[in-house]
This record gives structure tokens, C-alpha cells and sequence, in this order.
């Protein structure tokens, strides 16, 4: 292939094969694009598609036709047998792209093949207008399923209007799977004491985004909780009692609890109805036959309502049982189950119990990830898709680093021991404070690497190849300051909720929440033992912040450097014509500088910082810092309306609205 430093444009994902010619090929001022009956592609979506493209690019009008008497200098068709070699194999997806004199033909094994050809051809319009390079490409995918995986229910709904435009870019980029994750944000009949205040989704939603996807050649999967992650569910006058621990039913809301305590009680029979009452009201509006039932980190199984039945069959035996009941359920209505795997490999004994229809989602979010989980269920021969990370939750800005080395990785290793696909995942922890648009480059490289994992591709190659193609940023640099902005975040969001919800809402600490930051699980048991009382929440604090003592002494460099990642992305995305990714990204980095600043101002207040010490640089006085928190949090809120609905929008808000009074609180 040609060096991407001897042109300026690209292709993602990368064909596996590709001849450069030396001429260009001028695209006619009105043209046409023939595209087959045979694709099945009845409202011609892909001409429809290239049509928009070249008129974008070029300004001019084409037109679109099918048949054997209309002329195209674009045709789109589908193989005949003898069109793709034993090494293509009529691979479903396979491609071949030629752009010649003669014009431009796009040959598909299917649909699938046309469609993603389409989608190479539009990269290469975007790029370089009416002029195209001569080329020719002969393309198939590594994984047959390239699944993206968005959090619709811990903090943000998506609108119907950002979901369709998010489905266009997995589009474009040749995945064909999408999963939207639900918890207690889908109005199902009966419940509306679980969703309300949340700007559900709706059957009609459903039915009109499956749809659309289905246009696009994606595969809208149903996901539902139905064993772990009801914390919602579990909390409310109606269901309570089908949780393991339904005395905690009224506590406060937290944000880390809602990721540690959400367990039904399977020992109760009523546990089963209720699953299964969600599964088929939810199957019903999906045509796609997988369905994933997540089950995964069910941490309070056997330690509450069910411990009895735990120690009479054993906590992998329960787990076990209630999913191989939910799956076979599913089994029998035509159905294939799909679930998190993370419960049956910390309990291998699981994997020899699966049916066989069912697929193991194999989650690991690692950077440095190693193959032995993936390899585990390999050997046991049970079905599985591995599952990287796009790395963006618990925090404004994306971990682009972490995000390619555990994608580039987890391909790999699932091409190695025969995984069925990835599906690429992308959480809202803690509400959900990552902007979705913040997860593009990460999403990109799930694109890349579940198509062309064994291609030689380096991450800083990726970047700018995505600045290129993704943002249209001649200079390639966008992606790559992006990242270095994300590498300054040195008090995160993650660290802010810690540090809030120490307090239990009472004064006290929440114990709960302190076993989950690794510097005070241990002095819990301590303190009790040397003390004879529980930790305070000063206390408690105070050894969070001087933990992060050394972490702190970085900010002030930090900031000085993530306002210079603003200065030099200003330019260039003033040149983007985007000024939606713009304002995301500003807000984004604002927000990051603040959080910063909160962090300096916590640990100078804990005397982890003398002021004397400061240095250069100190944070501005507390209540200025307070006041520039709910200035920001205004612009961030008015970001939010732009993709997804109100939904949690007030517990980010709130949030920071606590940040604010703490710091005007230390001032006294």
C-alpha cells in the first residue's frame, strides 16, 4: 500500500489488499449511480448514500438508477460465483472497489459486501472530491460480527435523532451489530414506578431505530438486565423484595453503590417471572434473533435473601441454574442467548453447563490484557465474542491510549482462538459525564482491528489516519491532541464522586463506598480493631487525598499542559466544520481543568499541600473555584441536550453543585 506520508488520504478500516495507481479519475459533474436489484436493497439507501456524499463534496446532483439499460459511472452489483477467489471465499462482507477510467464498480458478495464497499468509496469521496485516485481493492472482514456496545441507562438515553446519526458512523465505518445496554430506562408496561424521571426509550422507538438500522445492514440486538445491575428496579415500593438486600432500599442514591449492590434474589421464584417478563415483552420489537440477557456481576449472590439456598447448592450452581433457565427460556421462543461471561470464567465450572446456542460475551477492559480468560473459554468450547473497551467512562475526556492498546490486543486474541466477533463496549459509570462523541476514536479503532487485527498498524499512524478521515483535519494532528489532553486529567470525575460520597448523606462515612477505594478497604478493619468505632468521614478523606499525594504534585504541570492542547486544537478545529465535536471537545478540556484545580484545592485543605509550596501556580481562592464550577456546569448541561435526553442529567448537576458547597464549606 501507499505510504500514508505520500498521500493525504486514508481508509479505515485498512483493505487487507490494495493497488495504487498513478492517475486520478475525475468524477463526471452529472453522473449516475446504478445500483442492482439484486443487492436487495430496496429503497437503494447505498446510492442514496454516495449521492449525498458527492453532492456534499462536490456540490453537484446526481442521479440514481438499477437496471441493465441505464448507464452508471458508479455501479454497484452483486458477485456472481466466479467473482471472488478461494482466498476472498465469498467471505460474507467481501468487496472489490475499482476505480478506473471507465469508472466505478463496486462488486459485493451480498449485501453486507456492497454496502461495505459503498462505505470505503464514500471515505475516499469526503477526502478528496471529484478527484479520485485509480485504484483497486479486494476487501473482506476478520470478524464476521463487529458489534458496537452503548450504555443507554446509567446516566444519559440517547435521543432517537443522535442514535440514528450514531448508527450512520457505525455505518460507515463496516460495523454490523449494535447494542443498546438497558437497566431501568425502557418504559415496559407495568413498571413505571422503575423508569419514571428517566426519559425512557419507548416500543416505538425501538421499532423505528430497528429499522433504520436494518436499512443501514446493522443488526440491532435487544440487551436487558435480568439478573445484576436492578438497582433501580430494586429500590422501588413495587419490586424491593425481589432484591438480596431490600432493608437498603431507601438509602441515598450513589453512584458507586448503584455498580456494587443490584442482585436480584433468584432463590424467590418471583425473581424468574420478572426476568422473563422482560425478555418477552422486549424480543417482541426487535427482529434480530440474539438475545443478550448481560447477567454479569451479580456481587451480592448468596450474601443476602438467597445466602440459605447459596450454602445448601452453592453460589455457582444458583448463578448457573437461574441463567441456564433464562437462556433456555429464550431457547424455546426461537432465540439465541447471549451473556457477559465474567461470572462463568471466575467460575469455570459454569462453562460446562452452557447450552450450546449460547454466546459468551468476554469482557476485558485491561490495556495490558492477556488471552488466558479468552483462551479458558476457548478450550471449554463454548461460543464467545470478546469485548474490549472504548475507555471513556468516569471521565470527561477519552483514554486513547488504554483504548488502543486493550482493542488492538483483544482482536488479536479473539481472531487466535476463534471467537465468533467483538463487540466493542462503551460505559457510562457514574452517570454517564462522558459526552457519547468523546468515544469516536475508540470506537474507530474497534472498527480497524475487528476487520484488519493482524495488520501492522501503529497507534499514532491510527490517530492521524482518524483526524483525516473521521474529522477532516488536513494537518492529522486532531485525534493525537485530543489524546494528550486526556493524559493530563489528573483529578478525575471517578476520584470526585469518591471523595463526595464518603459521606453517607448523615455525616457518616459510607462504608460501602470506602471499600471500593483500595487505599481505605484495608483501614476499615483496622480502624475498628485499633479504634473500636468505624472511620469518619474526615478521616476517611483525608487518607484518600494524602494517597494521592504524589498524583496531586502533577497538576499544576498538568493544567499548563492541557491549556497548551487548547491553544494548538483551537486552530485546527476552527478549520473542521464541525462545530458540535468543537464544543464537546472545549467543554470537555474546561471541565478537566476545573476538576484539576477541585483536586489541589481538596488536598491543600486536607494539608496535603502547604500553600507555601505551591510552586507557580495555586488554584484560585475556594468560592471563585465554586463559582467557576456552576458556570461550567451550564455550558455541560447545554452539550447533554445535544445528543441525548434529560434523563440523569440532574444527578451530574447535582453532583457538582456538592462540589461547589464543599469547597465554599473549607473556606470558612
Amino acid at each position: 500500500m501507499a505510504s500514508e506520508n505520500t498521500r493525504k488520504w486514508a481508509i479505515i478500516p485498512e483493505p487487507n489488499s490494495m493497488t495504487v495507481g498513478e492517475g486520478t479519475v475525475l468524477l463526471p459533474y452529472a453522473g449516475r449511480v446504478n445500483e442492482s436489484i439484486a443487492i436487495g436493497d430496496g429503497d437503494f439507501l447505498l446510492a442514496h448514500q454516495l449521492v449525498a456524499d458527492i453532492r456534499s463534496a462536490t456540490g453537484t446532483d446526481w442521479d440514481i438508477a438499477t437496471g441493465d439499460m441505464w448507464s452508471g459511472f458508479i455501479r454497484l452489483r452483486i458477485a456472481d460465483s466466479w467473482d471472488f477467489d478461494s482466498q476472498d471465499g465469498g467471505t460474507a462482507g467481501a468487496y472489490t472497489l475499482t476505480i478506473n477510467t471507465d469508472g466505478i464498480t463496486i462488486t459485493g458478495c451480498d449485501f453486507e459486501g456492497v454496502r461495505n464497499g459503498v462505505q470505503t468509496l464514500r471515505q475516499l469521496i469526503r477526502q478528496n472530491g471529484a478527484v479520485l485516485p485509480e485504484l483497486q481493492i479486494a476487501d473482506a472482514p476478520a470478524c464476521q460480527i463487529r458489534g458496537y456496545y452503548l450504555d443507554a441507562t446509567r446516566g444519559r438515553v440517547p435521543t432517537l435523532a443522535w442514535l440514528k446519526q450514531w448508527a450512520d458512523k457505525l455505518c460507515l465505518y463496516k460495523y454490523n451489530q449494535l447494542q443498546l445496554y438497558i437497566e431501568h430506562t425502557f418504559a415496559f408496561d407495568g413498571m413505571s414506578e422503575t423508569w419514571r424521571g428517566s426519559s425512557p426509550l419507548t416500543p416505538a422507538d425501538t421499532l423505528e431505530f430497528d429499522q433504520y438500522c436494518a436499512n443501514l445492514g446493522i443488526e440491532l440486538v435487544p440487551s436487558v438486565s435480568t439478573f445484576g445491575h436492578q438497582y433501580v428496579a430494586m429500590r422501588t415500593q413495587e419490586l424491593r423484595e425481589l432484591g438480596e438486600f431490600p432493608e437498603d432500599a431507601d438509602r441515598p442514591f450513589s453512584f458507586i453503590e448503584r455498580m456494587r449492590h443490584h442482585t436480584l434474589n433468584v432463590a424467590d421464584d418471583r425473581a424468574f417471572a420478572f426476568s422473563a417478563q422482560l425478555v418477552d415483552s422486549y424480543l417482541q420489537l426487535f427482529r434480530s434473533k440474539r438475545f443478550n440477557i448481560c447477567a454479569d456481576e451479580t456481587f451480592d449472590l448468596g450474601k443476602g435473601k438467597s445466602k440459605q439456598e447459596a450454602q445448601r447448592v452453592g453460589v455457582a450452581a444458583l448463578y448457573a441454574t437461574y441463567v441456564g433457565k433464562l437462556c433456555e427460556h429464550l431457547s424455546k421462543q426461537g432465540r439465541e442467548p447471549m451473556f457477559w461471561g465474567d461470572i462463568a470464567i471466575e467460575m469455570p465450572e459454569i462453562l460446562e453447563t452452557l447450552p450450546n446456542n449460547v454466546t459468551l460475551l468476554n469482557w476485558q477492559y485491561e490495556p495490558e490484557a492477556t488471552d488466558e480468560k479468552i483462551q479458558l473459554v476457548a478450550q471449554a468450547g463454548a461460543k464467545q465474542i470478546v469485548c474490549p473497551a472504548v475507555w471513556g467512562w468516569n471521565a470527561l475526556l477519552p483514554r486513547i491510549d488504554d483504548a488502543w492498546n486493550n482493542i488492538a490486543r483483544i482482536a488479536r486474541y479473539g481472531i487466535d482462538c476463534g471467537a465468533e466477533g467483538m463487540l466493542v463496549t462503551d460505559w457510562g459509570d457514574f452517570g454517564h459525564v462522558n459526552d457519547p462523541r468523546m468515544a469516536v476514536p475508540g470506537m474507530i479503532f474497534g472498527a480497524q482491528y475487528a476487520w484488519n487485527p493482524a495488520g501492522d498498524t501503529a497507534e499514532n499512524d491510527l490517530l492521524e489516519r482518524i483526524s483525516r478521515v473521521e474529522y477532516g483535519d488536513c494537518s492529522a494532528r486532531f485525534v493525537a491532541l485530543l489524546r494528550n489532553a486526556s493524559a493530563q486529567a489528573v483529578f478525575t470525575w471517578r476520584e470526585l464522586v469518591e471523595y463526595l460520597e464518603l459521606d453517607d448523606g448523615t455525616g457518616n462515612c459510607n462504608t460501602d463506598v470506602a471499600q471500593t477505594i483500595p487505599c481505605l478497604a484495608d483501614r476499615l478493619v483496622d480502624h475498628l480493631s485499633d479504634y473500636g468505632n468505624a472511620m469518619t468521614v474526615r478521616e476517611a478523606r483525608n487518607r484518600m487525598m494524602r494517597n494521592m499525594a504524589t498524583t496531586i504534585e502533577r497538576i499544576p504541570q498538568a493544567n499548563r499542559a492541557l491549556q497548551q492542547c487548547m491553544v494548538d486544537i483551537a486552530p485546527i478545529a476552527a478549520h473542521m466544520g464541525n462545530p458540535g465535536i468543537t464544543a464537546a471537545v472545549r467543554i470537555a478540556m474546561e471541565g478537566q481543568l476545573l476538576l484539576n484545580r477541585v483536586g489541589f484545592a481538596l488536598a491543600e485543605a486536607h494539608d496535603v499541600r502547604d500553600a507555601h509550596d505551591a510552586g507557580d501556580w495555586r488554584p484560585s481562592d475556594y468560592r471563585a473555584l465554586a463559582r467557576e464550577l456552576e458556570c461550567w456546569c451550564e455550558a455541560y448541561a447545554k452539550e447533554w441536550n445535544a445528543t441525548s435526553q434529560p434523563s440523569e442529567l440532574h444527578r451530574i448537576q447535582e453532583t457538582v453543585w456538592k462540589a461547589a458547597d464543599e469547597l465554599r464549606r473549607i473556606s470558612k
